[in-house]
């Protein structure tokens, strides 16, 4: 009598445990789920890169002071702080008109 309710036990046991698996893992494969998953990763890549590319400009601006000091160059004061061109206008390249690619269809 003991040993069928053990058996009975550990099987019920065990099926509660099997289902509990299989409806986590079909939740993680929900196409919401996965999209989530994705976009996760997305950010983590996207904060990887800026790392990446903050480190990449503070070795270049280390290097480029190596540089100076090894070639006796003082630094002006507009490098320390100098920004990128803003985007140019479709007049400042030579076209009256901007290009619209709706026009092509």
């Amino acid at each position: 009598m003991f040993r069928r309710t053990f058996w009975f036990t550990t099987g019920v046991a065990a099926g509660v445990w099997a289902t509990t698996k299989v409806n986590r893992k079909l939740r993680q494969l929900t196409p919401e789920s996965l999209a989530a998953q994705a976009a996760d990763r997305a950010v983590e890549a996207g904060h990887r890169l800026k790392e990446f590319a903050l480190d990449v400009k503070a070795g270049m601006a280390r290097r480029e002071t190596e540089l100076n000091d090894a070639l006796g160059l003082e630094p002006r004061d507009g490098d320390q702080n100098r920004e990128l061109p803003g985007p140019r206008r479709p007049t400042e390249l030579g076209t009256k008109y901007p290009y619209n690619r709706n026009e092509d269809h």
